[in-house]
């Protein structure tokens, strides 16, 4: 089986500070980094870095060669993403506290630029039963998502960055929609329904040091507790579970067996700094879980 993953691809730009700056403020850095970055590229690396085999759907600019090069070195097939040489690749601004918390300015460049054709002819190579992963820094998520569905792929959304208007739309052509408790609160004020009232199969919400949720119709609620790390930068923790996840349910792992997986390996790349090369690979989160005590929820 294959997880398909249409989404952006990045080039992050990190600044490490003591403190995020306030409005108006100029703050000294203390370190400037640059990798990989972008959704829809960390959860592709986290997927293949859990044991999936990955074909990574999306584009980059004509500057796109280091970004395509750290991609494919992270196990991820770059056949069907697309150089656009009118554009810049994507782009992100990220400024780190030393607490770990961030900031973060992104230019989408190519991300938003790309064909939904091409992509549409690349998802023709999928099989029945493959999955489709998306998130939402790129265009025609719905078109997508629907072509996916018609051919039989399960298509698992990540609703970040959060856009009640691309999740509205979305929603008809997904079966497992992925939230953070924020995007949650704000999904249920928009539409007025509960997770358990969304016209979606399976619904997942992370809550942080809370852990996270897995909410399907007509069966008790799961819940994951959070293992208790210490952070060091928390960007790319909601990609890292949501590509962990994915390829721990291609895998045919039950539902409470790949949360906990997904919970595990988004506990150890916050204990690491930068997005897509600090994901874990399979063998990292079988030793940290049979080393680590799950923690009970915080109350």
């Amino acid at each position: 089986m294959t997880a398909f993953c249409f989404g952006s691809i990045n080039l992050d730009h990190f600044y490490r500070l003591d403190r995020l700056p306030a409005p108006g403020e100029t703050l000294a850095a203390r370190t400037v980094e640059t990798g990989l970055g972008g959704k829809g590229a960390n959860q592709s690396v986290a997927a293949a870095r859990a044991g999936a085999k990955v074909v990574h759907l999306g584009a980059v600019g004509a500057d796109g060669d280091a970004a395509l090069a750290q991609l494919q070195g992270l196990g991820v097939d770059c056949s069907a993403v697309t150089r656009m040489e009118g554009a810049r690749t994507g782009h992100a601004v990220i400024m780190v506290d030393a607490a770990g918390e961030n900031s973060i300015v992104i230019h989408p460049g190519a991300n938003r630029a790309q064909d939904a054709g091409q992509v549409l002819a690349a998802l023709e190579r999928a099989e029945l039963g493959d999955i489709l992963l998306m998130q939402n820094e790129t265009d025609s998520q719905a078109e997508v998502a629907e072509h996916a569905m018609g051919l039989g792929l399960e298509v698992i959304y990540s609703a970040a960055p959060f856009d009640v208007d691309a999740v509205r739309t979305v929603l008809p052509f997904i079966n497992i929609l992925i939230l953070n408790a924020v995007e949650a609160a704000q999904l249920q004020d928009a539409l007025g329904l509960t997770p358990e009232d969304l016209p979606v199969e399976t619904v997942v919400i992370t809550r942080g040091a809370r852990g996270a949720e897995w909410i399907a119709r007509g069966t008790p609620r799961i819940h994951t507790p959070a293992f208790a790390v210490d952070p060091v930068d928390t960007t790319g923790a909601g990609d890292c579970f949501a590509g962990t996840l994915a390829a721990a349910l291609e895998r045919g792992l039950d539902p409470a067996t790949a949360m906990r997986e997904a919970t595990a390996a988004a506990a150890l790349q916050v204990t690491r700094p930068g997005t897509a090369e600090a994901m874990p690979d399979a063998a990292e989160v079988a030793a940290f879980l049979a080393a680590q005590t799950v923690q009970d929820p915080a109350p």
